[in-house]
């Protein structure tokens, strides 16, 4: 039996009002064949001034909350045409995250839902400006394409640059605004090596970029500038709250959306000395318990060896004390040639996190240990006890803060 011919299938950009396909091409993860065609930052800047020349004849764009949200039900469920693939439909866009970035169709249609939520929740539209603005989204979660969303509202024209690991759902969501009626020239999609960022940046009057630590640290800071770096989400558990009530609290807090939402806890406090260890235990076990395809599915790797590396990557953390907790192997490999890094608890040594009260220094060694709010594409969280100045340096350094409903 021969084996079937690969899918040769090019994502293109949409620049100048039209999806062009491109010489420089970068391959996708997933079934072999498929590419996202790339665009120079010599290009890129030639759009730019092709933009500033367009600017002052386009037609006034009214109904913009209605036109969002008619594109989001088409990004949801209808039939599209996205440069490269074609026709597409709802059942089609499924499959394909599935195969190339392991996005189960459950969490695939619960994040389409929070895309259309979060628009109708949305107070009245700012005033509409005359920017340019860029949109540099993540890999681990088309969520943020609340983002595009706004922007689309405020702006005169939005450039997406998508995640090379995932840019389905941007390529996606461009179709879904022109089929809704978004006028062409006023959207681009802009695919690019990682030093193209910068390129961007500069010829762009407004951003949103989302990244990890590293971005941050390269990026400068301005005021046109909203950067969405690491969450580092910490969850503070009271002294008097038992053990099965605090494990039923934190366990969706970790193991939602797969884990993948900067909004997702990675560290957990106990601020009852000693309590950390009957913790930890009671919520690994939790953990360990949950299947791949539950209530919280976890996403599949689909780059070779990468489920390996963010796994490994916590072992090379740990500190002498440390200890993962969770009991089973760090990755599977389904019967379905599947792989998943599974969920991971570790249990950091209690002695660190104290300070001597009889000094006027603070001790910080909680909020500097490298596996507190380390991020990784899955539900990953470090439990430990620690001094109220630990902890305060803790939630000092996390964007999201967790207390229990009292």
């Amino acid at each position: 039996m021969t084996p079937e011919t690969p899918v040769a299938e090019t994502i293109s950009a949409f620049r100048r009002g039209e999806w062009r396909t491109s010489l420089d091409r970068a391959p996708l993860p997933g079934p072999p064949g498929r590419e996202l065609a790339l665009v120079p930052e010599i290009v890129a800047d030639a759009d730019r001034r092709c933009w500033d020349s367009a600017l002052p004849g386009l037609p006034l764009l009214t109904g913009r909350r209605e036109l969002l949200l008619t594109a989001l039900d088409l990004f949801s469920g209808g039939t599209l045409t996205v440069g490269g693939v074609g026709e597409q439909s709802g059942e089609a866009f499924r499959a394909a995250l599935w195969e190339s970035a392991g996005l189960p169709g459950p969490l695939v249609d619960r994040w389409c839902a929070m895309l259309r939520d979060g628009v109708l929740k949305k107070d009245v539209a700012p005033e509409p400006d005359s920017a340019l603005t860029l949109v540099a989204l993540p890999g681990n979660t088309f969520t943020c394409l609340a983002a595009v969303c706004d922007q689309a509202e405020r702006s005169a024209g939005v450039w997406l640059r998508p995640s090379r690991r995932e840019p389905l759902s941007a390529a996606r969501l461009v179709a879904a605004l022109l089929a809704a009626g978004w006028p062409r020239a006023r959207l681009g999609f802009y695919p690019g090596e990682q030093r193209s960022l910068h390129g961007l940046l500069r010829l762009t009057d407004r951003h949103v970029v989302y990244g990890g630590a590293g971005l941050a640290a390269s990026v400068r800071s301005s005021p046109a500038l909203t950067l969405h770096g690491p969450g580092r989400g910490c969850a503070l558990v009271p002294p008097d709250m038992p053990t099965d009530d605090a494990v039923a609290w934190l366990l969706p807090l970790i193991a939602a959306d797969s884990g993948r939402f900067c909004s997702n806890v990675r560290t957990v406090v106990c601020e009852k000395p000693d309590a950390a260890a009957t913790l930890a235990t009671s919520l690994a076990a939790a953990l360990d318990a949950l299947p791949p395809d539950g209530a919280w599915p976890l996403t599949a790797f689909r780059e070779p060896g990468a489920a390996e590396s963010v796994t490994r990557g916590i072992r090379e953390r740990l500190r002498p004390g440390d200890r993962i907790v969770t009991r089973r192997p760090p990755v599977l490999h389904s019967t379905a040639d599947d792989v998943y890094a599974l969920p991971h608890l570790t249990l950091l040594d209690g002695h660190l996190m104290s300070y001597a009260p009889d000094t006027d220094a603070t001790d910080t060694t909680a909020a500097t240990h490298p596996l507190i709010g380390h991020e990784v594409p899955f539900p990953f969280a470090a439990v430990l006890s620690a001094s109220p100045r630990a902890a305060d340096a803790i939630t000092a350094d996390s964007l999201f803060v967790y207390r229990p409903a009292k």
